[in-house]
């Protein structure tokens, strides 16, 4: 569903991807809005309910780098696309100790188009 660096990630159980308009916009002499669109990026909100450490240990390593290549399915193209994102704040939240390991839940984060 979702590759980062060409390493295909765990299917998130949440993919919600917003597509944002970054313009600039003024009001000319005559009151008219005047916008000019710069680009419009998408913003991948990811959630997974459950992770093991291992693979939990892989997808932050796999985000930990300033800006890293996305490739994932657009809903607006409908295509598989490719793009430079870089990762928001990462939540994990500790599930149990369970035999002397940890497991994890509730982990999300965002991966914000260049």
């Amino acid at each position: 569903m979702i590759k980062i660096n060409g390493v295909q990630i765990p299917t998130p159980s949440t993919y919600q991807i917003g597509i944002y308009d970054l313009s600039k916009a003024e009001r000319n002499a005559t009151g008219t809005i005047v916008i000019d669109r710069i680009a419009t990026k998408r913003k991948i909100e990811l959630t997974w309910r459950y992770l093991t450490r291992e693979q939990l240990n892989k997808l932050l390593t796999l985000v930990s780098p300033v800006f890293f290549e996305v490739e994932y399915t657009d809903p607006q193209s409908n295509e598989i696309e490719k793009g430079i994102f870089y990762c928001g704040d990462r939540l994990v939240q500790a599930f149990d100790y369970k035999n002397g390991r940890i497991r994890y839940k509730d982990i999300r984060f965002n991966i914000i188009e260049r």
